[in-house]
């Protein structure tokens, strides 16, 4: 597999776009964001092209060759970065840790990952509201049997979250639109993905554990991405020595060899599995397939969240590194009942955040549910619960005719 790697420009959008049309502005911000490559062959899934590219990073695969691209969310001038991944064998864990004695990052297994796209930066609040904003919008359809949960698009609903009670807590560093978006549950995140997915009919999702560690690592066998050196951890990462006790905005710091920014620290991120103690102890004596390797929760908490965060000394935040979610401290001042399935109100909940991938492969439509949606009772019921019983949080349709029955609300 052969992959090169030179710095991806975060280019700013042209004034020009904001005297167009919604339409028209899309078709521009496609235009002039996506690499020339990434539009050279319009029957290509986004992000591959045909042709080798001239520059820039790229990875070789046998549909053609994964670039880059820069997308703008559906219906809005909020705009996400992705960079391609090669797939490839590693070693997912630590090499000196050992479950016996109770380590959570062994032993080492081989794991084969397939080739995925990952959003070169953590999810900002610039993207993460426009999620937020579905709960109103969601509402006003439901209210004028508009966009209505049929049979025959059930697959696509998802829950926008509640409005926020309190603020002041999620936005105590602050909303600016670069800064990574935090205290949403993994619930919420998933839902985020799924929600992305159906408006723009491209296939999105949280990451897998290895899948996380694969590209965090970007071909390295070190402690971190850019050696075992921490003295050079600031140069990459926000955390407990640096961070002045906040997050800060996104792409701040160096990325690592694949592009990858805020790997390390600043928010912690969501991947799809459970946290067990005995680490990888299940897997232990063969590889495995990045797919067969998840382990797939059964119970609300704990799970994982990777990466490290702003609060963190230096060896949390290791390309092994992995924290469990804590039901009890993460949750304990919501003063709800039960308490809220998508927002977390104290704890360690303020430094966890969560980063896209789009694998190469999607899943058939069949088996895409594991990914988005709620996997254990609990999580269904308190839903089930805030929506129907109290009014806070609210369902609707993702799909592509979503953006249309937005159009129409403007036009009351």
């Amino acid at each position: 597999m052969r992959f090169r790697f030179t710095e991806f420009r975060n280019d700013s959008e042209s004034a020009l776009t904001a005297r167009l049309t919604p339409p028209a502005r899309l078709v521009l911000l496609a235009a002039l964001f996506l690499p020339a490559a990434a539009r050279a062959d319009d029957k290509l899934p986004l992000g591959l092209v045909q042709e080798k590219p001239p520059q820039g990073r790229y990875v070789e695969t046998q549909r053609g060759f994964m670039v880059p691209y820069k997308a703008a969310i559906p219906g809005s001038e909020v705009t996400f970065e992705m960079q391609p991944v090669p797939g490839g064998k590693f070693l997912l864990g630590s090499p000196d840790a050992e479950p016996d004695r109770g380590d959570d990052e062994g032993p080492q297994v081989e794991i084969e990952i397939e080739p995925f796209w990952i959003g070169a930066y953590e999810i900002t609040w610039a993207e993460y509201k426009q999620y937020m904003a579905m709960h109103d919008i969601f509402k006003k359809l439901h209210e004028r049997k508009l966009h209505a949960i049929t049979r025959d698009n059930e697959a696509d609903v998802v829950t926008a979250p509640s409005n926020l009670y309190d603020p002041s807590f999620t936005f105590q560093f602050g909303d600016d639109p670069r800064q990574p978006a935090i205290t949403m549950s993994q619930f919420a995140a998933k839902q985020y993905t799924k929600w992305l997915s159906g408006i723009t009919r491209d296939f999105y999702r949280l990451p897998t554990e290895a899948e996380w560690e694969y590209a965090c690592r970007a071909g390295t066998t070190t402690a971190f991405s850019f050696g075992d050196d921490a003295a050079k951890l600031g140069d990459f990462a926000w955390f407990v020595d640096n961070s002045n006790e906040k997050t800060h905005k996104v792409g701040m710091k160096k990325p690592n060899a694949w592009g990858l920014f805020d790997m390390h620290g600043n928010a912690a991120e969501w991947v799809l599995d459970e946290f067990t103690a005995d680490g990888y102890k299940r897997l232990a004596g063969k590889p495995h397939k990045a797919s067969g390797a998840v382990d797939w929760p059964k119970k609300l908490f704990p799970r994982v969240v990777r990466g490290g965060a702003w609060d963190e000394e230096a060896p949390r935040l290791r390309s092994a590194a992995r924290c469990p979610s804590d039901d009890d401290d993460w949750r304990a001042e919501d003063p709800n009942f039960p308490n809220s399935p998508w927002w977390f109100t104290s704890g360690h909940g303020l430094a966890v955040g969560f980063r896209i991938i789009r694998p190469l492969e999607a899943p058939p439509a069949k088996d895409r549910a594991k990914y988005h949606d709620a996997d254990i009772e609990d999580i269904v019921a308190d839903t089930k619960q805030r929506i129907d019983n109290e009014g806070r949080g609210a369902r609707g349709v993702a799909n592509p005719e979503l953006l249309k029955a937005i159009e129409g609300l403007k036009k009351e």
